[in-house]
């Protein structure tokens, strides 16, 4: 797992890409969902790559900060190590990501 920020120079906007990698190589649904999208609201799902990972960008404005998780088979929450923080989530089910753009 990994996220990849890039601030942009034109708009006071950062693209974050999300990348997911299941451990088992089948194939899932994945989607990732946080305060950036309603916790699925707007569904972010990622696209599935040749080499079984899972990715999707999405822009973002700068100096903002976000709890998010993935979602597989709308089944299993998972957090991402490269998260900038964590912080317990309201529900008593684990913790969120937080990402800071």
């Amino acid at each position: 797992m990994s996220i990849t920020k890039k601030p942009l120079k034109v708009r006071p906007e950062c693209r974050v890409t999300f990348s997911y990698r299941p451990n088992d190589g089948e194939k899932h649904r994945v989607e990732v969902r946080g305060d950036f999208n309603g916790w699925g609201d707007e569904t972010l799902p990622l696209k599935r790559q040749r080499d079984g990972s899972y990715r999707a960008t999405v822009s973002l404005p700068q100096g903002g900060e976000y709890a998010f998780r993935y979602l597989i088979d709308e089944q299993h929450w998972d957090n991402d190590d490269a998260a900038d923080e964590y912080v317990p989530n309201p529900y008593g089910t684990g913790d969120n990501g937080v990402l800071r753009t």
